[in-house]
């Protein structure tokens, strides 16, 4: 079998849709040079609102509260909750009362919609504990998260997400997205989490993970999840992705509680400044371990005693084929086969063209390249060839169950299509390493 005979893809396809909006903070400040020396723009605006006539001020508010509550489940507390963020820069201005505090919100809120250009680069984990037994979920097939990462105005990413099953072959359902988008609700502790609180979701389509901390400003990238099971037996969905500021890049790791309430941190260590790390399954002789491309070009194995702090690492594989003779990388986490841990890789080669392989590494010891594809067995293809970004075909996970295995990828860094392939049929293209 050729390697571009593997997969076979999908009718399934997710497009970006730019009626999805969530609700953001508005910022607005004077330069530096005319801050000083009388009230904020924050303060003079809540004087503007507070001296307005009754009438024109209701009128505002039946203007504003037709389209958000169509679009918006929850906009008044939303609204709310803006102006109890900045009550210390309000300072001593005079008190507005509820309606005018309402009105006060919505000058401090925007309408994002966050996946206007673009939603690819999928990541997907089975949801734990709703397949039941293992035998059950044998015969049902899996039903799985499925994370997104969608481009808004300003090219700025955020993390979105779907359900749907698989029966583990060509049947796949998405579940429909939820037309409401929820703002989480931030908190942070003294251990370093900050808490996502997204409990007014209906659906875990509803809940949005956009930039909060400084270090995302410009973007939370490629969010690559693993259904991680520790040595205890517990189980818990974690992910690491890339946090990009404008200049700089570091990984950060999100985690899981629940489909409504997720935590985020930084990781720390020599590893961590740079992009695609994806955290393997279990740890393996007691460490945590990660794959990277630390150097831009190599796959990189890390190993840690420690989720949060990754120091050391060393490459295991480089490009070899013309196909990935710029980069090679991981596709998102390894999964655990009979055989080894399965890898999808992604090579970037002749115009910066991004294609989809694959390896095999040793179950022991993961430093250990077992064999490899010497061809994509997804790349783009002439139709889907153009897009945000040309000649790209990308993932950060896939999902066995039995022997075949569920691709989501991003096709030109625009929209999200699906592929199916038996293990036995993609072990039998790759070469020994």
């Amino acid at each position: 079998m050729d390697a571009a005979e593997v997969f076979t893809k999908l009718d399934c396809e997710l497009h970006p849709d730019p009626s999805r909006t969530v609700i953001r903070p508005f910022h607005f400040a004077y330069p530096q040079a005319f801050a000083a020396g009388g009230p904020t723009r924050l303060q003079r605006v809540a004087q503007r609102i507070g001296s307005l006539d009754a009438e024109v001020r209701e009128r505002m508010l039946a203007f504003l509260q037709g389209p958000m509550h169509e679009r918006h489940c929850n906009a008044e507390a939303t609204f709310a909750r803006q102006v109890e963020c900045l009550t210390d820069e309000l300072g001593d201005t005079p008190a507005l009362d509820d309606r005018e505090s309402l009105l006060l919100g919505a000058y401090l809120s925007q309408e994002y919609a966050f996946e206007s250009a673009a939603l690819f680069n999928p990541s997907i984990v089975r949801i734990p504990g709703t397949d039941g037994t293992i035998d059950d979920a044998e015969k049902r097939g899996p039903h799985f998260l499925l994370s997104l990462r969608g481009i808004g105005e300003g090219h700025v990413s955020s993390v979105t997400f779907r359900t749907g099953t698989w029966d583990g072959d060509r049947a796949l359902t998405i579940d429909p997205a939820s037309p409401h988008c929820i703002p989480p609700r931030i908190e942070s502790d003294s251990e370093g989490w900050v808490r996502l609180q997204c409990d007014e979701s209906q659906d875990v389509s509803e809940t949005v993970v956009f930039p909060v901390l400084p270090s995302q400003r410009q973007g939370i990238e490629d969010l690559r999840m693993v259904g991680f099971r520790d040595d205890d037996g517990s189980e818990q969905v974690i992910g690491t992705y890339t946090a990009y500021d404008g200049r700089k890049v570091r990984q950060e790791l999100l985690r899981g509680i629940d489909l409504r309430t997720f935590e985020m941190r930084p990781l720390t260590g020599a590893m961590t400044g740079y992009k695609g790390m994806a955290l393997f399954p279990r740890r393996i002789d007691g460490q945590y371990v990660m794959l990277g491309r630390q150097d831009g070009e190599n796959v990189w194995l890390l190993r840690s005693d420690d989720l949060y702090t990754w120091e050391t690492g060393k490459p295991i594989m480089a490009p070899r084929y013309p196909w990935e003779f710029v980069q090679i990388g991981n596709c998102g986490s390894p999964i655990e086969i009979a055989e080894g841990w399965l890898v999808f890789t992604h090579g970037v080669g002749l115009v910066r063209g991004y294609a989809i392989g694959a390896c095999l590494l040793d179950k022991a010891d993961p430093s250990r390249v077992l064999a490899r594809t010497r061809a994509p067995v997804v790349y783009p293809s002439a139709e889907q060839r153009g897009g945000y970004v040309p000649n790209v075909t990308y993932s950060c996970g896939a999902l066995v169950h039995g022997r075949r295995v569920l691709l989501p990828f991003g096709v030109a860094d625009e929209f999200t299509a699906f592929a199916v392939a038996e293990l036995d049929d993609l072990l039998a293209v790759m070469v020994a390493a």
